[in-house]
């Protein structure tokens, strides 16, 4: 018995050809930043102590440390990129995407997220000095706040947005378990969901590539803070 899979050969082949471009351009387009068990790939950026446990990266604070980044080495403009955290209650992250670093001291205007009487932002200039990481960043804020998933601009503007009366956004972050983030930097406009809950949908075209960076937050000299760690997991990039 004879099967005919087509009756036009040509148009069989051509088919299998773009089958197979689309199975390869899947491939190439999904990065896995982080292989489990190394941190190859990935560069130092202040000092701070990261090193691989148990299949996640770690930061754990030291004191007298500035704020500190364990980036890329390579850049990436637009992407969805998930990632799973981890972190003591006494530490505050966030995951850094399209950063850089100051070629020169740098001056800001930087809100911290409050506001006067009046309604008006309570912002303050800030001056940035020469080699400071800066970039967008995903917050992560493990305070009874529930900031975690907003977008705040590191060294620089600071935040970009609150997450206002959003109570489910607020309480979407889990004390003390293993968290979810899913980003998406399109363009000029970033979204966030944490745990599978939206917290930002913001526009803002300042940059539109660098490095992204896992952050361990700088300490000063607070002996409660030594030894708190931060830890991520399962680091997927997907172009776009």
């Amino acid at each position: 018995m004879k099967i005919h899979l087509c009756s036009k050969p040509s148009f069989l082949c051509l088919s299998i050809l773009v089958l197979a471009a689309c199975s390869t351009s899947t491939k190439t387009d999904v990065v896995e930043l982080f292989d489990g068990q190394s941190l190859d790939g990935w560069q130092n950026f202040g000092g701070g102590n990261f090193y691989v446990e148990d299949g996640a990266i770690v930061g754990e604070a030291a004191p007298d440390l500035p704020n500190s980044f364990l980036a890329t080495e390579d850049m990436y403009g637009d992407f969805e990129l998930e990632v799973e955290f981890k972190i003591d209650p006494l530490l505050n992250s966030g995951i850094q995407i399209r950063s850089h670093i100051y070629e020169e001291e740098t001056t800001t205007i930087r809100w911290g997220g409050t506001f006067h009487e009046d309604g008006t932002k309570n912002v303050r200039e800030r001056v940035w000095e020469k080699g400071r990481f800066w970039g967008y960043q995903i917050e992560i804020d493990p305070t009874e706040r529930g900031w975690s998933g907003t977008v705040y601009e590191e060294g620089a503007r600071g935040f970009l947005h609150t997450p206002g009366q959003d109570e489910a956004a607020k309480k979407a972050f889990k004390p003390g378990e293993w968290n979810h983030f899913r980003i998406i930097a399109n363009g000029d406009h970033f979204q966030t969901w944490l745990n599978g809950v939206p917290v930002a949908h913001i526009h803002d075209d300042d940059q539109a590539s660098g490095y992204i960076a896992l952050q361990l937050h700088g300490i000063g000299k607070n002996k409660k803070k030594i030894g708190q760690k931060v830890r991520w997991r399962n680091i997927r990039l997907q172009h776009l």
